[in-house]
């Protein structure tokens, strides 16, 4: 007798995909897509107006005896602290002046030889043009910043930079959003212009960035991670080739640096050279350090930059150099793995 299908318990079906859901998140893309366009137009839209304006701003910047003092009020504040923290970090002094705790005290903090970076999208915000009285009876010049040519502000700056926008990514055209974008873009042409004026080297760079990997791969240099000493893998070319092997066991860097007579490089023995020695039937007990070694290791100075050596061990394939001081006294060897462990790979 066939079964009769319950209609009291459960019915299971296949799952199906909401199509309210899938068309949310093709949508979702779309607006992202349409927003970074946006953004992407208007920081293009700068580069037409780098002219002689965004050079005499840089001649400002570059000449100024004190420090640039960065302003502006909501979104533009935030851009403009970042703005700040970029010169700052490319050898450039300079620091944020919040506009409303600057006209209740903190004033004080610009000075005669200091230059103001005023930032305002429309140019008529009223924090930022109270401060435009105090800044000119101190004689210090105001790079505008500004989405209004014929606004308060660019009236009465020494310079001002373009930064309209066409439109904001926002639909409301209420958010910030392109004009943010933009002023930020600008900010970091000044920085980089500033920075190549100033001849900044990757030195300079390292003295604002000592911590973190990216002041360990900047500062760090091959002294400071060399073995050397008593942990340095060391033989006279005369030595046994079983002494060979044991004194690059106990060291345990899968090497041993050769020295001749005199203490200067000979060359180095690694477990590549035993291994090719063994392929060809050699016989331990009668070869000499001199005889397995490699003649012309790669090597590096010790005051390179730790970089350096990483860079030099890609290209060469290998994983450590013999580090020689002039005119070729041995002074250590970096490997791979002291590179790894202090993480400047």
């Amino acid at each position: 007798m066939r079964r009769s299908r319950s209609t009291t318990g459960p019915v299971t079906r296949k799952a199906k995909t909401s199509p309210v859901r899938s068309r949310s998140v093709d949508a979702s893309v779309r607006e992202g897509i349409r927003v970074l366009d946006i953004e992407a137009r208007a920081v293009l839209d700068l580069k037409a107006r780098l002219d002689d304006r965004f050079a005499r701003a840089v001649t400002l910047l570059y000449e100024c005896q004190g420090k640039v003092v960065i302003s502006g009020m909501g979104k533009s504040g935030l851009i403009g602290q970042k703005i700040a923290a970029t010169l700052a970090s490319t050898g450039t002094p300079s620091f944020f002046l919040h506009p409303a705790e600057g006209v209740h005290g903190d004033l004080g903090m610009l000075a005669r030889p200091d230059v103001l970076i005023a930032i305002s999208n429309s140019g008529e915000t009223q924090e930022v043009l109270q401060l435009l009285p105090f800044v000119k009876r101190l004689n210090v010049p105001v790079v505008g910043m500004t989405g209004k040519m014929t606004s308060t502000l660019s009236k009465n700056s020494d310079v001002t930079l373009d930064v309209s926008v066409d439109e904001e990514a926002c639909p409301l055209g209420l958010a910030p959003t392109a004009s943010t974008t933009a002023t930020l873009a600008m900010g970091d042409a000044l920085a980089v212009a500033l920075l190549q004026k100033r001849g900044f080297k990757h030195d300079d760079f390292a003295q604002f960035h000592p911590g973190g990997s990216l002041g360990r791969r900047l500062l760090v240099k091959v002294r400071d991670l060399m073995q050397h000493g008593e942990h340095l893998p060391r033989v006279r070319a005369s030595v046994s080739g079983a002494d060979t092997i044991l004194e690059m066991t106990s060291k345990k860097l899968g090497l041993t640096t050769v020295i001749d007579a005199k203490g200067g490089l000979y060359g180095i023995v690694t477990d590549g050279d035993l291994r090719r020695f063994i392929q060809a039937g050699g016989d331990f007990s009668r070869v000499k350090a001199g005889d397995l070694a490699s003649r012309h290791p790669k090597t590096i100075g010790p005051d390179e930059l730790a970089t350096t050596a990483v860079a030099q061990m890609e290209r060469f394939s290998i994983t450590a150099l013999v580090v020689i001081e002039p005119p070729n006294r041995l002074a250590g060897v970096i490997h791979l793995h002291d590179l790894l462990k202090h993480g400047i790979v």
